[in-house]
């Protein structure tokens, strides 16, 4: 195959944003490379997620359509459910879906669309599956932690979430409030909500500096270490997260919050995904300013341990291992002594092109893509893994 190169791509805002200086990921004809399973899945409008079950069902999100749809390992589609304003969905290990969406409000006569979480129970009275779903629960901003409402609430929107230990979970949070001092926290937040969806608290992070409130700076993808298969999934409180924040002093957009405790109690450390060490690979997810938009990331739960980062703004998908090292182990007898590199992207509509991709998952050695700017899902596989 040839190599990709970004022509153009959309900024945050929509214009097109000049990305010639950026170092992007190629895809070329090597011995280890993903290569794309066809066909295409190319039934969707606008895919903004998608999703690896525990229940081991691949759910895709498509916002034009308001609906997260089921499919089977083979790619098949199964059954479609109807969520306002929907643009992510996780599973617990209790095989509930919990979805972000939007809710339509009328508060003192003004009409809202607020963030609201709707938890999703599959287990109906014919059966399990997105075809007997109901919805059983909405979680509404503000509405968790305060009974009042600014008009500043409507701006607030949820960007993802992720599952941990006993069903507790992770929410990210961005919005236009960041004062430390609000109640109830800035709006660019992670929360914590226990398995009945009661709100726990905002994450603060505690650094060499102190204990900061106001840590996160634009929060947009959100994962954890409990991943598919359910036999095997962590219970660790660890979080991976993705920043969108453009600030040139944000130089770390993708980093792990470790979770702690000590004899002074529980805390939230940042911890650095590995060490750059040029003896190993040529490129690692520590490296400053790696990424442009990494709107989303997820973990192998699989004993590769791999780490997936989608970068909307390079139209690429980046893969590392779990000590941050970009790439995979050479095969025995390649000759080659670093890891080596199979991240690769490029804007197309080529079978390993993307136009604004926006989500990334990992199954059973398959990587999926929502390339919503193409209106499909794509499908890799790495080439070692084929028999």
């Amino acid at each position: 195959m040839l190599a990709f190169f970004v022509i153009s791509c959309d900024g945050f805002f929509g214009e097109k944003t000049d990305v010639d200086f950026i170092d992007i990921p190629d895809f070329q004809a090597r011995p280890v490379a993903y290569v794309p399973i066809l066909p295409i899945l190319d039934q969707f409008l606008a895919p903004t997620d998608i999703h690896a079950g525990f229940d081991e069902l691949i759910y895709v999100v498509d916002e034009a359509a308001e609906s997260i749809i089921a499919l089977d390992q083979s790619g098949r589609e199964l059954y479609s459910f109807r969520v306002p304003g929907v643009t992510a969905v996780i599973q617990d290990r209790r095989l509930n879906l919990i979805a972000i969406g939007t809710k339509d409000t009328t508060i003192a006569g003004t009409d809202y669309e607020l963030a609201c979480l709707y938890r999703i129970d599959l287990q109906g009275d014919l059966g399990y599956g997105l075809n007997n779903a109901r919805i059983v629960n909405e979680i509404v901003h503000p509405f968790y932690f305060k009974s009042s409402f600014s008009r500043s609430d409507g701006d607030v929107r949820f960007t993802d979430a992720a599952v941990i230990d006993v069903n507790e979970f992770y929410v990210s949070r961005t919005g236009p409030n960041n004062d430390p001092a609000k109640f109830g926290g800035p709006d660019d937040a992670v929360l914590l909500f226990n398995a009945n969806d009661t709100y726990i608290t905002p994450i603060s992070v505690t650094t060499q500096g102190g204990v900061f409130k106001d840590f996160f700076k634009m929060p947009f993808g959100l994962t954890s270490r409990a991943q598919p298969p359910q036999i095997s999934a962590s219970f660790s409180r660890d979080f991976f997260y993705t920043s969108i924040d453009a600030d040139p002093d944000n130089l770390y957009r993708v980093r792990q919050i470790e979770y702690r405790e000590t004899d002074f109690g529980l805390e939230y450390v940042p911890n650095p995904i590995g060490q750059i060490d040029t003896s190993k690979a040529f490129g690692f997810i520590s490296e400053p300013n790696k990424f442009l938009k990494p709107v989303d990331i997820t973990l192998a739960g699989d004993g590769t341990g791999f780490i997936f980062v989608i970068d909307e703004a390079k139209d690429s998908l980046y893969q590392f291992t779990s000590n941050g090292l970009e790439g995979v182990q050479p095969p025995p007898g390649s000759g080659e002594v670093k890891h080596i590199k199979v991240s690769f992207g490029g804007t197309g509509i080529e079978p390993n092109q993307f136009n604004n991709p926006v989500a990334v998952a990992y199954l059973n050695e398959i990587v999926y893509v929502a390339d919503k700017g193409n209106g499909r899902v794509l499908r890799f596989k790495l080439t070692t893994n084929f028999d």
